[in-house]
């Protein structure tokens, strides 16, 4: 994921988790809030040590990076939007096919897209 779409900072976190809304699943819970300097969106991805050791949180987020990359290419999502993903202990379990399923379910629920499926 490019530099200017990640959130990194301790504070832009806690921004998100205190004034943003979330919605969740069994797996992923997803933070939205508006950001209107944020060009054009971005992303923050949190697996706290529950989920697993270092391997595993390092591949949980690696593919939570990669299903983002690939809703992006499908979808339009609504801009000037910062987003954080959390992940929960079943994602430890998942493969990539799945966390897209997930994450397009939280972006749906949160009318981040549109579709007709």
């Amino acid at each position: 994921m490019q530099k200017e779409l990640r959130l990194k900072k301790r504070e832009d976190f806690k921004k998100v988790y205190t004034y943003g809304r979330s919605v969740s699943n069994r797996e992923l819970v997803l933070y939205m809030m508006d950001q209107p300097k944020a060009e054009p969106y971005r992303f923050g991805i949190s697996v706290s040590k529950k989920v697993g050791n270092a391997v595993i949180r390092n591949r949980v987020k690696r593919l939570i990076k990669e299903a983002i990359r690939s809703l992006l290419l499908k979808y339009e999502i609504k801009k000037k939007k910062d987003y954080i993903i959390i992940a929960r202990i079943p994602a430890a379990q998942m493969d990539l096919p799945h966390f897209e399923r997930s994450l397009k379910h939280l972006f749906k629920k949160m009318k981040i897209i549109e579709t007709n499926d």
